[in-house]
Formats: C-alpha cells, sequence, structure tokens
C-alpha cells in the first residue's frame, strides 16, 4: 500500500509532500468569460457531493444564469448517468472499472475521460472521548473484516485487544461502513480489508455524514470516511503499516507514510476529436483553477500542485 501512495506521491511530481497543505502559488486565477449560461448536473461520489456544491456555487458566481444540479448517492450511479447522458459530470472516489468504461464506450465509441481533481485521505474515526492514539491496518482489518486477509493473527472484538484498559478494556466495537455502491465502500475493502469480506455485524450507511454522526454518537463507535467529513464529535487516528502510525495530512499522504489516500476523480463525456462544450469546459478550468483548489482545501481535502493540474487541464485541452 506504501508502494501505491509512493506512486501518487511521483505522479504529482512534488520536492515536497507539505506544498499539498496550501494552495499552490502557480495555479492559474480563473477568470469569467462570456456567454456561458444553461444547466449542468452532477451524479456521483457522496465523498465529492458537497465539494462538488461548493464549486458549483463558485461557479454560479461568475455565472449567476447557471442552473446547477448535484446528486451524491454513491460512485457507483455515476457511470451509468454518464453513459445515458443524464449528467454531465460523474465525480467518483475511485476509478471506473473494466465494465462501467465498456458500458460507456458501447453508448459512445470512445472512453469516458477522467479528470483527477483533488487528493482525499480515508480517516478511521473514533468517538472523541475514545482515548485510541493510532492502529495497524491488519489491526484495522481484523476489527471491520471477518476474513482478515492482512495477516493479523486473531478476530479483535473488545477495545482492549487494541490496548486500552480501564473501563474501556472489555467494551466491544460499534461498527460504522459506507455502503456497496460507495467507492469508499470499495476502497476501503480494497486497501484496508486487503479484499477482504466486512463482518455482519457492521452498519452501512447511505452517506458519510451518516457514518460520522453514528460514530459522533456511540463511545464504541468506529467507522471511516473521507477526512474532509471530520466533526469535533470525532477523532481521526494515526495509521500505519506496522508499528509506527501517521496521521492523515497532507504530508502523509503524498510522502506515503499514511497508507489510506486516494486521488478524487469527476469524469466527463468528451469526445477525443471535439472540444467539451463551453459550459462544460468552464466548469472544469475553474475546478483545475486557484480559486477552484482553494474550494478544496476549504472543504477539508488536499488541493493538487499546478504541476497535476496542469497535466489534466491539457489532456482535457483546457490550456
Amino acid at each position: 500500500m506504501k508502494l501505491r501512495m509512493t506512486t501518487i506521491a511521483t505522479a504529482l511530481a512534488l520536492a515536497s509532500g507539505a506544498a499539498l497543505a496550501e494552495i499552490d502559488e502557480n495555479l492559474p486565477t480563473y477568470e469569467r468569460v462570456s456567454g456561458i449560461s444553461g444547466n449542468l448536473s452532477s451524479q456521483g461520489s457522496d465523498t465529492l457531493n458537497n465539494l462538488m456544491t461548493l464549486w458549483a456555487e463558485e461557479f454560479n458566481d461568475f455565472y449567476p444564469n447557471v442552473n446547477i444540479q448535484i446528486e451524491g448517492a454513491g460512485s457507483s450511479t455515476a457511470p451509468t448517468a454518464l453513459a445515458e447522458g443524464t449528467a454531465n459530470f460523474g465525480p467518483m472516489s475511485r476509478r471506473m472499472r473494466e465494465s462501467e468504461i465498456q458500458a460507456f464506450e458501447e453508448a459512445h465509441g470512445y472512453p469516458p475521460t477522467l479528470v483527477r481533481t483533488a487528493i482525499d485521505t480515508i480517516a478511521v474515526f473514533v468517538n472523541q472521548d475514545n482515548p485510541i492514539e493510532g492502529m495497524s491496518i491488519p489491526e484495522v482489518d481484523a476489527v471491520f473484516s471477518e476474513t482478515r486477509r492482512c495477516g493479523h493473527h486473531e478476530d479483535i472484538t473488545r477495545w482492549g485487544q487494541l490496548g486500552l484498559d480501564g473501563s474501556w478494556e472489555n467494551r466491544d466495537f460499534t461498527l460504522y461502513s459506507r455502503n456497496a455502491v460507495s467507492g469508499t465502500y470499495g476502497y476501503f475493502r480494497e486497501h484496508a480489508l486487503c479484499d477482504g469480506d466486512y463482518k455482519d455485524a457492521i452498519n452501512e450507511q447511505p452517506g458519510s455524514a451518516s457514518v460520522v454522526q453514528g460514530v459522533t454518537e456511540s463511545l464504541n463507535g468506529i467507522g471511516y470516511s473521507g477526512i474532509g467529513y471530520n466533526t469535533s464529535g470525532v477523532r481521526a487516528i494515526a495509521l500505519g503499516e506496522g508499528d509506527e502510525h501517521f496521521e492523515p495530512t497532507a504530508e502523509n499522504a503524498v510522502s506515503g507514510d499514511y497508507p489510506l489516500a486516494r486521488f478524487l476523480y469527476v469524469y466527463v463525456n468528451k469526445d477525443p476529436n471535439e472540444e467539451l462544450p463551453p459550459i462544460e469546459r468552464e466548469f472544469l478550468r475553474l475546478v483545475l483553477s486557484e480559486q477552484g483548489q482553494d474550494v478544496t482545501l476549504r472543504d477539508g481535502f488536499i488541493p493538487l500542485p499546478e504541476s497535476a493540474a496542469s497535466r489534466e487541464r491539457d489532456n482535457l485541452g483546457l490550456n
């Protein structure tokens, strides 16, 4: 898993992960153009739902005559909506599967275009009053999964097995998870459970906010979601591959030390032989600008540096 995040760090072409904790001053400033009006729709990731809404509000500041509809039921809803033409954008917290790409190609004759828009760390949240400091990925797996494919030697059913004592020693877990339509559910299953199976006792939730709310209301609660859903009622714990644990920060994400970090994507229907429609072009240009990435940072995610944003603009023909 560390190798996977090292690959992301290389792709970002940064000398230091600290640069991702703030807005890259080399990002272009977005400027309004004339002739932009009409309707835009987005359907997909719950993780990206609030971020898409904030981007839409920023876009409306430039273009008040544009009507934008945002739905965030889960990443798995994006490919169908994009293929059927019921949405302009398909935000996803994972990459499309081969079967989803194939269905799009059958409808349009070319694949969908992937746009990297931000970086997210998947946090494991506990109740704010829980004293635990950190966990290894095998321990996370043994808490959430019945298969323990990450290699932990025993099932973990009590907080005492993670080193807590006193009144915590014999407390069991109340497990919160996203549901199967979520890209975060699939990502966590692959990277934190080593492609294992979730425990039957897990409480599946329709959205990340519901996961965090559940953990807030349960002293024994533990759940996961994107770090952007962090609230005062929960605490994101440090994670690691072994005994050394790392906080879910920008620096640790791009260095590869924090094991659960990923890109956040927006898919779009772009004919490789044609330019994007103006309204879609300008929305994505805003997302990949200084103002758009400032929104990303304010929403609790990690903004792209210009080195990465420029590649996305090149791929879309926006530079």
